[in-house]
């Protein structure tokens, strides 16, 4: 049972999420032959989609708040005009392909493009929440499917 909340609990965690979890639950397998990975696939996915709804409704907020107070303002500040950038940036490349382009942002598992990132620069946008939480969803099922795959093929972040 605790090597299921390890993994849903690293799930959520900002930068580690869905693409550190699951190479952690291939390790845990090979020592744990109890442990189902198909059942640790699923925990994992629910454990990083569930910030999603804070993230969009309260992240943004909690930015524009700080923006102007001591010692996290300039911080604050930094966010929001990279996102703003970011997200200026995005649309006009992507224009009516956003939900596309949110999808893959997701999906592409590198640093700093998983589900906190991509629900952070779709409240900046103002887009649709039905719209961006499902791209989101997609995403994160996608960089599991790759993630999945590499962890397979031997390829790791865990020495």
């Amino acid at each position: 049972m605790l090597n299921y909340l390890i993994v849903f609990l690293c799930s959520m965690v900002p930068l580690v999420e869905l693409r550190g979890a699951i190479p952690i639950a291939h390790k845990i397998s090979l020592d744990d032959p109890s442990f189902n990975i198909y059942l640790a696939y699923l925990i994992i996915a629910i454990g990083n989609m569930i910030p999603v709804p804070f993230i969009f409704f309260f992240a943004r907020k909690v930015l524009e708040w700080g923006k102007d107070k001591p010692i996290i303002g300039g911080f604050f500040t930094f966010c929001l005009e990279k996102g703003e950038k970011g997200g200026q940036k995005l649309t006009a490349k992507a224009g009516r392909g956003l939900f596309l382009a949110l999808l893959l942002f997701v999906g592409i598992p590198l640093p700093g493009t998983g589900a906190w990132t991509g629900t952070l620069a779709a409240s900046i946008l103002d887009m649709d929440f039905k719209s961006s939480v499902f791209a989101v969803i997609l995403g994160v099922a996608l960089a599991g499917i790759i993630v999945t795959v590499a962890s397979l093929l031997g390829v790791s972040i865990l020495t």
